[in-house]
């Protein structure tokens, strides 16, 4: 499961979006798009009223209202993520430069610390900047947004064999906020691992690039 992402850029009229945000931006320390976390604050594009701008919403579509913040999802055909599915005016897309998935092993960087998972960061190579399809909604506690997953492509699977965020081709944008539902089913696959680099393990709660041997 994708809980780590980073957006290193600011609004701008990425896939015909506007750059100009439908509310004020805000003034707190959950607001860090270069950095998304769980609960973090972070910019998505959407429309409304025939317009394409930038918002910004939580990585949590449920709003608090489940053990976790639910910031993926894949199984569209459950009533509730349907009826999100179903809608265009729930869809976003939302603008990332690399995703983390942690490794299935822990690491012994030989530094008198238990050992640890490390980070292993994926970027899109013809996409510095790439969208991902997402769902997102009103909430008890504001708006919030999930991403939506596929199955895994070659590259990923070894480090995260159940799912991986789904990644849109830049054609495919206008489907995603406009289109039918099956339409947005068909767009749930892996993006092609030949476009896809990966770099890691990384350790940065312990200031470390590498493994040491």
């Amino acid at each position: 499961m994708c809980n780590r992402a980073r957006f290193d850029g600011e609004p701008e009229t990425l896939w015909g979006s506007a750059a100009k945000l439908f509310s004020d931006r805000p003034r707190d320390n959950r607001f860090a798009p270069k950095e998304l976390r769980p609960k973090s604050r972070n910019y998505v594009i959407r429309e409304q009223d025939g317009d394409r701008l930038w918002d910004v919403m939580t990585w949590d579509v449920l709003g608090g209202q489940a053990a976790w913040p639910m910031t993926n999802v894949r199984k569209l055909a459950l009533p509730q993520w349907r009826t999100l599915a179903a809608k265009p005016e729930n869809r976003c897309v939302i603008p990332l430069t690399e995703f983390a998935e942690f490794t299935p092993e822990k690491h012994d960087l030989h530094d008198d610390k238990p050992p640890l998972k490390g980070e292993m960061w994926f970027s899109v190579t013809d996409q510095p900047v790439f969208a991902v399809a997402g769902f997102w909604q009103h909430t008890a506690k504001g708006d919030g947004f999930t991403m939506g997953t596929c199955d895994p492509n070659s590259l990923v699977a070894p480090i995260h064999p159940k799912a991986m965020i789904t990644i849109l081709e830049p054609e495919d944008v206008d489907t995603w906020l406009r289109g039918s539902y099956d339409d947005v089913v068909a767009l749930q696959r892996p993006y092609d691992p030949v476009r896809v680099t990966v770099r890691g393990p990384v350790f940065p709660t312990r200031g470390r690039d590498r493994i040491d041997t």
